[in-house]
């Protein structure tokens, strides 16, 4: 997209919705607690196998965050302070559970079984103490754990292709699930969009499950929840609420199921809108995904500028994806070095700046 396009763009996702006076910054980080690649040795193992992992960033990229990740973000956020002397705050959205494979080939891909992410990290070398420092950084106020589901997979589409999908049972024996559109042009639906099903009774017993969990490993309920992919029927809005979730994070488009023709409708939604549960929704207008978007910090520094002119908070999407070295240390370094450079940026050009994680924003 052209700097000019991208520019339209903002305008337009900036233009309604509620305006607000205050200068507020809002980072919101996406995929927390999901395995996605296992490690770089699976990696080459299924591209050696025929399968074109190489052709999605995600794969090629995208690993649970380990003790070191954790710790190295945590310093970045804390390096940095406004005015007043408050440090940047990532709301980082967990999923709360993944597969258990084991189970699940027990049962012959008939039923699907979970771990949580407790028992996730406990098992993996450099990971075992990752919620203990989620935790310390969540006591020093840098980071902010909230809901993005029970588990980053669509389980009835996943369980579906391993009764008949070679590829999908090969990627299965190797730990891995989210083979996505970009691998697989043939896949209507992503495996990684869990609600993106008309099964709502599946979608609403995922949620109360998941809350719940959430719960247990954090110690508080999650105010806000950011559907994977952005796919979400409205149906699961009361199960939502009734969890104690108050505010929806997401896009400018709320994506629905897709329906039985193959074909999936979307709503434009506003900063500050609210549905009929009193529930408000937040729109991201800014990015930093130097993966998926290339681009760095100044790109992201003018669509700040853009919702600042426009009277609106910038909330700014950055995935797990930037800050995960398990595959490639040098990419999440670098990744940091850029993040570091757009907080810095963000505090000299606006030092009345007010950081803000989602549950506080609107409620």
């Amino acid at each position: 997209m052209s700097r000019l396009k991208s520019l339209i763009s903002n305008f337009y996702t900036n233009l309604s919705g509620i305006n607000i006076s205050q200068k507020i910054v809002v980072i919101e980080s996406d995929d927390w607690g999901s395995i996605r690649m296992p490690n770089k040795n699976v990696f080459n193992e299924l591209l050696k196998a025929g399968i074109p992992v190489d052709k999605s960033a995600y794969c090629k990229f995208d690993t649970l965050e380990n003790e070191e990740d954790v710790t190295l973000l945590l310093e970045v956020l804390s390096s940095v302070k406004n005015r007043e002397g408050e440090n940047p705050i990532l709301t980082a959205n967990f999923v709360v559970a993944n597969p258990d494979f084991q189970k699940i080939k027990a049962s012959k891909f008939e039923y699907y079984y979970k771990e949580s992410i407790y028992q996730t990290y406990k098992r993996l070398s450099g990971h075992e103490k990752v919620l203990d420092i989620i935790h310390q950084g969540l006591n020093e106020g840098l980071i902010k754990p909230q809901f993005h589901g029970r588990e980053h997979v669509n389980i009835p589409l996943w369980l579906e292709l391993l009764q008949n999908n070679q590829d999908f049972k090969l990627a299965f024996d190797h730990g891995v699930w989210g083979l996505s559109k970009d691998v697989f042009p043939y896949m209507q639906k992503s495996i990684q969009a869990t609600y993106d099903s008309e099964d709502f009774e599946y979608c609403k017993n995922s949620i109360k499950e998941g809350l719940i969990l959430f719960k247990d490993i954090f110690g508080f309920l999650s105010k806000s929840f950011i559907a994977n992919n952005y796919i979400w029927p409205s149906e699961i809005e009361q199960t939502l609420f009734e969890g104690g979730v108050k505010h929806l994070q997401g896009m400018k488009y709320q994506l629905f199921p897709m329906n039985i023709d193959g074909k999936r409708d979307k709503r434009r939604i506003y900063f500050g809108q609210k549905n009929k549960l009193g529930m408000t929704y937040g729109v991201r207008n800014c990015s930093f995904e130097p993966i998926e978007l290339g681009g760095n910090a100044m790109r992201t520094l003018r669509q700040i500028n853009v919702a600042f002119m426009l009277k609106k908070p910038a909330i700014i999407s950055t995935h797990r994806i930037n800050f995960s070295g398990g595959i490639n240390k040098n990419t999440r370094n670098r990744n940091l070095k850029e993040f570091k450079c757009l907080l810095d940026n963000i505090v000299t050009k606006w030092p009345d700046v007010v950081f803000m994680s989602s549950d506080q924003i609107l409620l």
